[in-house]
């Protein structure tokens, strides 16, 4: 039997190629003659580096940039198998993981060190990225970036602003053209399956400031600020995209990214291209899928769910092992072959994480076996 593994990462545990040679070694310890194929899979978030690497053979760069509390972080990008393409993971450099939580707060977050980290790798001669939106503890528009890419943001008498989400208050003027001119010869391709406009109620703070430590107070203003702000960029650009789908990504960042001509696209879709997923689906003859935490959400387009739809295009059987299944879950065995969860008995969150490994291996294992009978049938 062929067997397909392709999961998400366990989110707070298990990274997706973590989660797959796990996976793996539980097929090949109880499923003697399976033939087991790995796909880490990511949909745009964190992890989402790691996976193209690892699928395509290429390599990090480890490279110091500005954290997302304006501290001098060590941090990586990647370079695709092609030696030509750039991997930019937003939540390895302003994520949202790496803020305390008693000091989140979008007022004092910047997205400043995604743009060093793109004009370190123009510098050293790349033009293509992708880069993956997931896990910003940002809600600044993009505009730390762009400064750190060379626009011009100040205040009404004239003055540079600082790079932190509060200074979008005091923005009154921007001039576009000091941007550094060979970001417009780069092609950006955008990861991210968050379709949210930049302002509003389903808007970038609404949907996501929470999260990132804003008050409710906080939110209606970090949306007042966002709209002011996209009305000034868009001045100087000519260009209306704040209620562009995915405008609202990563706080803000997807906005700036289409004015630098960026292309969104589904995080998820991205990664099955390059990794080449279908043709492994084509092959497989059951596959194994699995996340962090499955329940009626991952129906609205977590990535378990887009595997689920290209295994049903084939008639391809699916299971889904998951850390939990949560409220909804009975929902999945529309598109699931079967669900499993990995805990035993009751646990606490702690002990889930500590025990991650070792129990993804046994209920993997039991897995195999119930598989390994089926084949013999």
């Amino acid at each position: 039997m062929n067997i397909l593994i392709a999961p998400d990462s366990f989110k707070g545990s298990l990274s997706a190629l973590k989660a797959s040679m796990i996976m793996k070694q539980a097929f090949l310890d109880e499923y003697e003659g399976s033939h087991v194929e790995i796909v880490p899979m990511a949909d745009g978030g964190e992890g989402t580096l790691e996976t193209l690497i690892y699928a395509t053979g290429g390599k990090q760069i480890s490279i110091e940039a500005t954290g997302p509390l304006g501290e001098t972080i060590t941090t990586e990008y990647g370079i695709l198998g092609d030696r030509k393409t750039v991997v930019i993971e937003i939540a390895a450099i302003s994520g949202l993981p790496l803020v305390p939580k008693e000091k989140r707060n979008p007022h004092n977050t910047t997205s400043y060190g995604v743009g060093e980290v793109i004009l370190a790798a123009i510098n050293e001669g790349y033009r293509e990225f992708i880069i993956a939106l997931g896990g910003s503890s940002t809600n600044d528009g993009g505009f730390g970036m762009l400064q750190a890419l060379g626009v011009s943001f100040l205040t009404e008498e004239g003055s540079p602003v600082d790079q932190y989400g509060r200074s979008l208050q005091y923005i009154t003027q921007i001039d576009w053209n000091t941007i550094n001119p060979l970001v417009f010869e780069c092609t950006f391709k955008i990861a991210s399956d968050v379709n949210n406009p930049l302002c509003g109620e389903n808007g970038a703070s609404f949907t996501f400031g929470r999260q990132k430590g804003a008050t409710k107070e906080q939110i209606i203003q970090l949306d007042q600020q966002l709209l002011s702000f996209s009305n000034l960029v868009e001045s100087a650009t000519g260009k209306d995209v704040k209620d562009h789908k995915g405008a609202g990504a990563a706080g803000g960042l997807g906005f700036a990214f289409l004015h630098l001509n960026g292309i969104i696209t589904s995080g998820a879709e991205l990664v099955a291209k390059e990794v080449n997923l279908i043709p492994a689906i084509k092959k497989a003859d059951w596959i194994l899928t699995g996340e962090g935490q499955s329940d009626r959400q991952t129906l609205y387009g977590k990535l378990p769910y887009y595997i689920a739809k290209l295994a049903k295009q084939e008639h391809t059987p699916i299971s889904l092992v998951s850390g939990s299944l949560g409220d909804g879950y009975e929902q999945l065995f529309h598109y699931f072959t079967s669900c499993h969860t990995i805990t035993i008995g009751p646990m606490t969150l702690e002990q889930c994480f500590n025990q991650a490994e070792e129990l993804l291996y046994h209920e993997t294992k039991n897995l195999a076996r119930l598989l390994s009978v089926t084949k013999k049938s």
